[in-house]
């Protein structure tokens, strides 16, 4: 009798007898995320861990992402994505890994960085107009939250919707997240639809060489900049500046080293489980969700246009100095994801053209053009909802 009633109390216990369809749905979804990592290569070091937290975020009755219990990686979601540090960290991770060399001897290509922002406001106002309906109902501050998706930098996201709309961080993460991986399947196509074979095969001149001094220069100049016209992109700006510092200057290599290794590797690992811990069924799959999913992708997608189209354009007015239109492509802030993509498109047309150092300085200008952005939109947005 005793060893009957066990029995059945264990079995009620098991994740077969408690396991919901929405469950079933997420913890496939995040296999679907393992596979395109592991076999397909898409950034690995991201959805590896967000496609594991996923799967575990979703195992019924273990509470893992529950920060109220102490779940582990609700604990690594309260305490460094609600909080805004992760993104911070990861910026300065990026900063002791960018070398903004390209961008300082091509200056031109930050304008492509700043074109490409022109996603975001498209999905501001995509959404506000979306709230309009009878299933979805964003406010303000829901709209700049999904809007800084189409900068295809996730740690921005994070950080602005951790400041402006915590309660949306899940979905916003993942498809942030989800489409700086999925970069070489969503932007060829745009790419190819806007330009020529002939604007494709252009080969650009060699860069000149940029000094150790003007590397140096460059990131306290950019912080005075953004210290003096946008205080509220300083955090994302001043990590960012203080990586690249530590990089450039050349007499704290220990710390750079550690920037660029031992802690932008644990953050990743911490800021991956943690967006997969906001992948649970119940909170996921949701209208608002698909809505988010839909206008990140039209945002990125915006993006990545605008950056060719205005590369189009620059290319029409240099006569003397051929700009091939692909390196607009790279204007999104996915470094250097993007810059590879722009490059391989170019070199299916023409193998000897190499667009890659070309192409980082707009990518690496998106960096900042998304930072630019997030500060824009901390600083407007509340003045405008008060």
């Amino acid at each position: 009798m005793n060893l009957g009633y066990a029995l059945k109390q264990f079995w009620m216990s098991t994740g077969v007898m408690n396991m919901e369809v929405g469950q079933i749905v997420m913890i496939i979804v995040g296999f679907v995320l393992l596979f395109l990592a592991i076999k397909k290569g898409f950034e690995p070091l991201l959805l590896v861990p967000i496609g594991f937290g996923a799967i575990l975020a979703n195992i019924p009755l273990a509470e893992i992402a529950n920060y109220e219990v102490n779940g582990f990686i609700g604990l690594l979601y309260h305490m460094g994505v609600e909080t805004g540090l992760f993104p911070l960290l990861i910026f300065m991770g990026v900063g002791a890994m960018t070398d903004f060399g390209p961008l300082i001897a091509n200056p031109k290509t930050l304008i492509l960085g700043a074109a490409a922002q022109f996603g975001i406001f498209c999905a501001l106002l995509g959404a506000l107009a979306l709230s309009g309906t009878s299933f979805i109902d964003f406010n303000l501050f829901d709209a700049a939250s999904i809007g800084i998706i189409g900068g295809a930098d996730g740690p921005t996201a994070i950080y602005v919707t951790s400041r402006l709309a915590p309660d949306l961080l899940g979905p916003i993460a993942v498809a942030a997240y989800s489409y700086m991986a999925l970069v070489p399947i969503i932007q060829p196509p745009i790419m190819r639809a806007l330009t020529t074979k002939e604007e494709r095969q252009i080969k650009m001149e060699q860069l000149r060489h940029v000094t150790q001094l003007e590397k140096i220069i460059f990131p306290i100049a950019v912080l005075t900049v953004c210290i003096i016209l946008l205080p509220s992109a300083t955090p994302l700006i001043g990590a960012l500046m203080f990586g690249n510092l530590a990089k450039e200057c050349g007499v704290v290599n220990r710390l750079s080293d550690t920037m660029q290794n031992s802690l932008m590797n644990i953050v990743t690992i911490f800021l991956g489980l943690s967006v997969g811990s906001k992948m649970q069924a119940d909170k996921f799959l949701k209208a608002e969700t698909l809505g988010i999913l839909a206008l990140g992708l039209v945002a990125f997608s915006i993006g990545t246009a605008t950056g060719v189209l205005l590369a189009k354009l620059m290319n029409k007015i240099s006569k003397k100095h051929p700009i091939n239109p692909l390196i607009g492509a790279a204007g999104v802030s996915a470094v250097p994801m993007a810059a590879r993509v722009a490059n391989k498109v170019g070199q299916e047309e023409n193998p000897h053209n190499f667009l890659l150092m070309h192409a980082m300085g707009p990518n690496v200008a998106g960096v900042l053009g998304s930072a630019v952005a997030a500060g824009v939109l901390l600083a407007i947005v509340p003045v405008i909802a008060g």
